[in-house]
């Protein structure tokens, strides 16, 4: 069976959160002083969290990325993913991480064939590295990503491109899919800080974004990018790797999504931008079949918003947008 919306997109890829704890504090996510971490009770269990699994693949989930907070923040992760790796129906399994805690399983997820990292690395200063992330952890994240690459694994860069911040540091970001075989992508900045501020919007849009890697790559150029992908990528002279740029918040790749997410607590959401839809844990814990539960997520998916910002109206007026990306999944 294939999962289908209600605007006759094939949903194929989940993005289930393990954790809400991150070791890092990003301006851009959460406050500096954290956020309140949920009950171990509340959040859902590896046997709950492998059952989910195996209901998504059964309905046509081919991709999981493992997100969080930060995945390896999570006692025992390794031994989930070996246990998911040995779904059959699962045709990829990645992982995004701030790459401070994965170094020593890098040996092991290469032989369980996840080979696809994405690594959060916003600037290539240490002392801007720290402003941003109120860590000073830049060397070990330079050391993982380095060992990434000796490992053989598919990297990809995200950062978040904020004004004033780090948007001085585009072009050097750039270069490191000039010199390695990365891809770099940049990121819009969204409103998920756990301050819940109205946002009068952002300076820093995927237009102007390539407009200032063409100051420095006047050759770049646009490469078709795979089906359903948030980005829009490019190339350029001599790049061994590529850059891409997502529209996060102006969200210009709404019509192809084919991505729903499951937070740690076992809420599925089915929009970035939206609020949460079904929880599958208190279901799971109330007795439920996989058989329920599966008609529960085919309702909820047929009730999708066609883009973000519907999903954004609909949100109701208490709970507006911007909880913390650790709590939704990163």
């Amino acid at each position: 069976m294939q999962l289908e919306d209600n605007f006759g997109r094939k949903i194929k890829y989940l993005r289930l959160s393990v954790t809400d704890r991150c070791n890092l504090r990003c301006f851009y996510c959460m406050p500096a002083e954290g956020i309140h971490y949920l009950p171990k009770d509340e959040l859902l269990t590896y046997e709950e969290m492998l059952r989910i699994v195996e209901i998504f693949s059964n309905l046509g989930i081919e991709k999981i990325r493992i997100t969080g907070g930060e995945p390896f923040a999570r006692k025992d992760l390794i031994n989930f993913l070996e246990l998911i790796s040995e779904n059959n129906d699962l045709q990829s399994i990645s992982i995004t991480t701030n790459g401070i805690l994965i170094n020593p399983y890098l040996p092991r997820l290469k032989e369980l064939g996840i080979d696809q990292i994405n690594l959060s690395l916003d600037s290539l200063s240490r002392e801007n590295f720290h402003k941003i992330t109120r860590r000073d952890a830049y060397d070990t994240v330079m050391a993982t990503f380095h060992q990434l690459l000796f490992h053989g694994f598919k990297v990809k860069i995200n950062a978040v491109v904020m004004d004033g911040i780090n948007d001085h540091e585009i072009n050097d970001l750039a270069k490191l899919a000039q010199q390695y075989p990365v891809s770099v992508r940049f990121i819009e900045e969204m409103p998920f800080n756990g301050s819940r501020k109205a946002t009068a919007g952002i300076k820093w849009t995927s237009a102007k974004i390539l407009s200032r890697l063409k100051t420095e790559f006047p050759d770049i150029t646009k490469i078709i990018s795979p089906a359903n992908s948030t980005s829009d990528n490019y190339t350029f002279n001599g790049a061994r790797g590529n850059v891409g740029i997502i529209a996060a918040y102006t969200r210009s790749f709404c019509g192809t999504c084919d991505r729903i997410r499951l937070t740690s607590t076992g809420e599925m959401r089915i929009c970035l931008y939206g609020s949460n839809v079904l929880n599958i844990k208190d279901l799971m814990r109330s007795g439920a079949t996989d058989k329920l539960i599966a008609s529960e997520i085919i309702r909820v998916v047929q009730k999708r918003a066609k883009d973000g910002f519907e999903a954004e109206l609909l949100r109701d007026k208490g709970n507006p947008v911007g909880e913390s990306m650790s709590v939704i999944g990163g």
